[in-house]
């Protein structure tokens, strides 16, 4: 399988992209032929002249290395030191910045071999403002020493070093960028924890380089939140989820680390990274025979993730993280691919919409029972009164529904179409058409999210008319669902401070939103356009507030996700071969409630015990912290991809009993409100939240 790896840019490098030369089809859809399964559906342009119904000739291809290399800052009077070199080969680690891509540092192996981990120190004799690193493994042929896992710090004064990037790099010849918020440094290290292939203990590099920002150093962290550290990720993370009994998180591509065309529907490539740890795990799962690329994508009552579909448009896959294994099941009645699915409140998933394969239209909803493993189609769950007036039909008219389980088996469907429905999942299904979005335009890949459950309540941002090639709205609303199928109200709240389409949004432990990413006109595969300012939505006041920017663009294909400890990682975008907007890479956010008001790090609650790790809808539950809090919540674990996430939902707790700092809670008894499932359970004193601690509801 040919790996064709595109490069991270520093932003400063994005404006010469439209000179680039467009992809070939060849090297867009470079892997196995495609199986009539996983072409069923898609354009009959896709792997000619299109690629995703996007021109190729539009996809600038990635500048070739030594064009990105040369516009790094000059190595000239460069000093390096190495824990670990070979002199007697001539592999010393002065080779790393040489300048010349046919020489290389090799850690020491004769006469003695030293393991990992190896570490390299640059001094580059002045400081700047530097945004990222480019890492070029050796290029004569052998991959021997590739770096995996590392880590990159950098310092001011040679004494305190701040870890910037930590990660693992794909194991391959190609240029390896790491993009970072802007920081001043002089000093650049770089820590080899691990060999990409597992080949040997060694490192080597052929060249490192070093390249100013594009961007201004940050903003004071004050109300703005701060980008903390990136995460190197050895794929483009298109989908991502919690893994509800380990604390890590589980991300994947497709059947290859940097593109989706072309895919014999038997393979993805996964990483999982342990916050703990701070390591990223690559795993190809072949075990399922299912590409899990534009997948339906929930989690079940008992915390498995539930793939279905995709490029491989019938299957379905679970994984269960406590085994850590992906396991076959049913597959769909309809094949489908860029559906959404939802979690029901008796335990079942529903999923509907999704023409990108399995063919076109006709695409109506069917129901998975996990205990029987089992797939029924609803004949009364049409797909039609959810389709948008998307320019392409309905290739892209049934993609991504807005889907929230709900009380009694119902599911509702708020979008992107500006028409909205509950859809009925028991018996033979039902559906209830509850007019429009108000004055919205259908709002593909914009975001829908239920903050507040208990009042039903689901904010609405962004999106676009069509698919692609289209302007994005900044358009936001708010949306009160109540007992199913009533007609919910619809609030027109101010909007967005920047137009965006292909953005993702979280909820936070204090009930506010960020919405992170995005363009201000979609066009996959582009970085052009990008809103690199976030805006954080507070339900208090309904308005949008800026935060610090990102220092990667984050579009098509692109996630976020809120992490145990209250922070943000957002990331992906691209997968499109050897493009230039692959991005194989997340950043941490951490949120200004994490942040005293001179800047500094809060000093957070702890949640010392929880009396429970399970609980019904309508038990009760304890939980007794290190000091007094004023402020509880809990918010279910998540997955996501491709703008979609139905599971994230936000119940706000009112103790029913306090006895000093342990605090009694009663979880709804509605599972429409407090769908089973596994959640995070917070306490916040001062407005800082404490990192959150595990809660199967049952």
């Amino acid at each position: 399988m040919l790996r064709l790896l595109a490069l991270i840019l520093p932003l400063s490098s994005l404006s010469s992209l439209s000179d680039a030369k467009p992809i070939s089809a060849q090297a867009a859809n470079a892997g196995a032929a495609s199986n009539s399964a996983t072409t069923q559906g898609k354009l009959a342009t896709e792997g000619s002249t299109t690629y995703d119904g996007v021109q190729l000739a539009a996809i600038p291809a990635a500048p070739a290395a030594s064009s990105v290399m040369a516009a790094a800052i000059s190595q000239a009077g460069w000093t390096i030191v190495v824990d670990s070199q070979n002199s007697d080969s001539g592999n010393t680690g002065t080779n790393a910045i040489d300048g010349s891509t046919s020489t290389f540092w090799h850690s020491e192996y004769e006469p003695v071999l030293v393991p990992l981990p190896h570490t390299a120190t640059i001094d580059m004799q002045t400081a700047s403002l530097v945004g990222s690193i480019t890492y070029l493994p050796r290029q004569d042929g052998n991959s021997n020493g590739n770096i995996g896992q590392h880590i990159i710090q950098l310092s001011p004064d040679g004494v305190t070093y701040t870890t910037v990037a930590i990660g693992t790099w794909i194991d391959d010849a190609s240029l390896k960028t790491t993009t970072f918020t802007p920081f001043t440094a002089r000093y650049v290290r770089i820590q080899a924890l691990s060999e990409a292939g597992n080949r040997g203990p060694w490192t080597t590099a052929a060249e490192i380089n070093v390249y100013t920002a594009a961007g201004p150093a940050p903003p004071s962290p004050v109300g703005n939140g701060a980008w903390v550290m990136t995460v190197d990720f050895p794929l483009v993370p298109v989908s991502i989820a919690h893994e509800s009994s380990t604390g890590q998180l589980l991300a994947w591509s497709s059947y290859n680390p940097s593109t989706f065309g072309g895919s014999a529907g038997t393979t993805t490539y996964t990483a999982t990274y342990n916050p703990a740890t701070e390591l990223v795990t690559e795993v190809i799962v072949t075990n399922v025979n299912h590409d899990m690329f534009c997948e339906g994508l929930s989690l079940d009552f008992s915390g498995r993730i539930i793939s279905t579909g995709g490029n491989t448009d019938a299957a379905t896959s679970s994984y269960d993280p406590t085994a850590n294994a992906w396991t076959a099941q049913a597959n769909l009645n309809i094949p489908r691919g860029y559906q959404s699915q939802a979690t029901t409140s008796n335990g079942n998933l529903f999923t509907i919409g999704a023409s990108w394969s399995g063919g076109q239209g006709g695409k109506n909803g069917e129901l998975y029972d996990p205990t029987a493993n089992t797939w029924t189609e609803l004949a009364g769950c049409p797909v039609a009164p959810m389709l948008t007036a998307d320019a392409q039909g309905v290739y892209r008219a049934d993609n991504h529904g807005w889907l929230f389980g709900w009380s009694s088996g119902y599911v509702f469907q708020g979008g992107p179409s500006v028409a909205m429905n509950w859809y009925l999942t028991t018996g033979t299904g039902g559906q209830t058409g509850v007019g429009n979005r108000a004055s919205d335009t259908d709002s593909m890949c914009g975001n829908a999210v239920m903050y507040d459950a208990v009042a039903g309540s689901i904010l609405t941002v962004g999106g676009s008319p069509d698919y692609q090639n289209s302007n994005a709205t900044a358009n936001a609303h708010i949306i009160t669902i109540g007992t199913p199928p009533a007609t919910p109200t619809v609030q027109t709240i101010g909007s967005m401070a920047y137009a965006r389409a292909f953005a993702n949004s979280v909820i936070l432990p204090d009930g506010t939103v960020l919405v992170v990413g995005g363009q201000v006109s979609a066009v996959p595969f582009s970085d052009d356009t990008s809103q690199l300012t976030p805006e954080l939505f507070n339900p208090s006041t309904n308005t949008f507030t800026p935060m610090a920017p990102i220092s990667i663009p984050r579009n098509y294909h692109s996630v976020a996700i809120l992490l145990f400890d209250g922070t943000v990682g957002n990331g992906g975008g691209g997968l499109c071969g050897s493009c230039a907007t692959n991005h194989y890479d997340m950043q941490i956010w951490n949120p200004p409630y994490l942040y005293t008001s001179s800047g500094a790090l809060a000093t957070r609650p702890v949640i010392n015990s929880i009396s429970t790790g399970s609980v019904a809808t309508g038990g009760t539950f304890s939980i007794t912290t290190n000091v007094a809090c004023t402020g509880f919540s809990m918010i279910r674990m998540t997955s996501t991809t491709h703008t979609v996430n139905t599971d994230q939902r936000r119940i706000a707790l009112t103790p029913s009993g306090t006895s000093g700092t342990t605090y009694t809670f009663t979880v709804p008894t509605d599972p429409g409100v407090a769908l089973p499932g596994p959640w995070m359970v917070w306490a916040l004193a001062g407005g800082v939240p404490a990192v959150s601690v595990p809660l199967v509801v049952t």
